[in-house]
């Protein structure tokens, strides 16, 4: 099952699987067949069934607290072995609470009852996931509880199978577990574009009129509504971008937006399309002035012949089914669509910095000559060596940015510290600001000297920042650094994939040969620094 839901994700997986009951050894002493997996992700699906002691009845609370410890060391004592054996994330399940109470409902208040000691051993897990980077959590206890304990227990399946969850459970399983990992290669939706009618609001503001439409406390469907728009505002703080695409007149649709009774407001939204075109069309253009992919977002839109032409017309983009408004917040809260395996700063502040990029578009319209509309937004960047206070944006930026990147080549946090920390490797950040706004760390470089050739093997940069010289700035400093190692010439590589064409001429831009290509269209560049080199960068000012 976890096999189909990652190859829809896009991601082909080879599996290693403990024998039965074998997990903990495997992991603590070894095992030959995983070691030579090399393994990029590990999973351990563990359940009550293998909390190997509780407390009883006749047990002292200080008897309770040991045997707590006891099993939670016996999983952290696993974790920090897999993390430094293998130096990949590791997904840990929590535990479903047991299918039975002894005490009734005391038992999840009592030190001595079942629920009481796995509710106390999740909060410890949760706490290593806190402090410690590349360690998630699978929440099943949240799933069972979702799909019916009784069921996701049936002591049938453990006793006949040793199946910890009902044959029918499994999907749901891996569909988690699949969330977790399309998050940790960057594979999340960035973007929700909503339709209006009966989607944000209960009628037809063009119709019906602002004052008919059902918004807040006053009617059931009106506190749908609104519970519906508090949960886009909270996708919308933890980065998510929010965008309108309605067949309305847009000032029946600016209107309706500023119906005293909205939780979000015009501001809210970074683009609104309102207009009689296709909305497979605007969902299009949409994608395109915003520098993202099309499948990056979430098309939600209450009108199921909207639904079937976007899925028709543009494959990829996510298009939940929303059939009453009291369940639009979980039809698209169980797709799993923005799973959070890291939230950087960057993240939290991803809306306001692309209502930024709009004022520079508009800023844009009115100059004649690009570089003196590039000039004028007073462009300063930070580009340095990489630090710990950027690593963990650094690893976000290698697994989400496919458009702008070489190689593709992606980093966990262990690795991207190894490159910082090796001497023989060239680590570059680049972190941009300007007149409106900052935009963060946007760009990462990472080269290997060989004696005196340096190989690039990771260029990226976020497409938010596109056509800024940003790249030139970055190649005038990894340049220089270059020939402070005493490199003489610098080695690119392009590597195609089906989203990173718009770079398949970069190294001709910056100057460099092209040495070689194969039959897949992977090409090498060459530049030669031994005599110099001279800067591209003539607008942005370096620190």
């Amino acid at each position: 099952m976890l096999e189909l839901f990652l190859l829809n994700y896009g991601i082909r997986p080879s599996f290693f699987e403990s024998e039965y009951s074998q997990y903990w050894n495997d992991a603590m002493f070894g095992n030959p067949e995983l070691e030579a997996l090399k393994p990029d992700i590990i999973f351990i699906h563990t359940s009550t069934r293998n909390i190997n002691s509780f407390p009883g009845p006749d047990s002292s609370q200080q008897d309770a607290e040991n045997l707590l410890h006891q099993e939670y060391n016996h999983f952290s004592a696993m974790w920090d072995k897999l993390s430094s054996t293998y130096h990949c994330p590791i997904i840990q399940n929590n535990f479903e609470y047991p299918f039975f109470r002894l005490m009734g409902n005391s038992d999840a208040s009592d030190y001595r009852g079942r629920v009481n000691f796995v509710t106390r051993l999740n909060l410890l897990f949760y706490d290593y996931s806190q402090t410690h980077e590349n360690f998630f959590i699978n929440d099943i206890n949240y799933q069972s509880a979702s799909y019916g304990l009784d069921k996701w227990s049936d002591p049938f399946y453990w006793h006949m199978y040793k199946y910890a969850l009902c044959l029918d459970a499994i999907p749901l399983l891996a569909f988690n577990v699949a969330n977790i990992i399309k998050s940790i290669f960057g594979k999340n939706k960035k973007a929700v574009a909503l339709d209006l009618d009966n989607t944000l609001w209960g009628g037809v503001v063009g119709d019906d009129g602002v004052e008919k439409l059902e918004l807040g406390q006053e009617t059931s469907m009106g506190q749908a509504y609104t519970e519906f728009q508090e949960y886009l505002r909270g996708l919308q703080k933890l980065g998510v971008l929010l965008n309108i695409i309605s067949k309305n007149d847009r000032d029946n649709a600016i209107a309706g937006l500023n119906h005293p009774q909205m939780i979000l407001k015009p501001d809210d939204f970074i683009s609104i399309k309102a207009n009689w075109e296709p909305k497979s069309t605007n969902l299009l253009n949409m994608a395109r002035e915003l520098s993202l992919l099309p499948e990056s977002f979430v098309f939600a839109d209450d009108n199921p012949a909207e639904r079937e032409i976007i899925r028709q017309q543009i494959p990829g983009a996510a298009v939940p089914e929303l059939e009453r408004v009291e369940h639009y917040i979980a039809a698209i809260d169980k797709g799993g669509f923005f799973e959070v395996t890291a939230l950087s700063r960057d993240d939290l502040k991803r809306t306001e910095m692309y209502r930024e990029n709009a004022k520079r578009a508009q800023l844009q319209s009115s100059f004649v000559n690009y570089e003196d509309y590039l000039l004028s937004l007073e462009m300063k960047a930070e580009i340095a060596p990489f630090t710990e206070i950027y690593m963990s944006r650094i690893a976000q930026l290698t697994n989400k940015s496919n458009q702008f990147n070489l190689t593709t080549k992606r980093y966990t946090n262990e690795e991207i510290a190894s490159a910082a920390s090796d001497p023989e490797s060239i680590t570059l950040y680049g972190k941009l600001v300007d007149k409106f706004g900052d935009n963060g760390v946007v760009s990462v470089v990472i080269g290997q000297v060989h004696g005196a050739e340096l190989d690039i093997i990771l260029w990226l940069m976020s497409c938010r920042v596109l056509k800024r010289d940003m790249e030139f700035a970055m190649m005038d400093k990894l340049a220089h650094k270059a020939a402070q190692m005493g490199v003489k010439v610098i080695n690119g590589y392009y590597f195609p994939t089906a989203k990173n064409g718009m770079v398949k001429d970069f190294y001709a831009l910056q100057g460099f040969t092209k040495v070689s290509e194969d039959d897949e269209g992977n090409t090498k560049w060459v530049l030669d620094i031994s005599s110099g080199y001279e800067d591209k960068n003539r607008v942005i000012k370096v620190d």
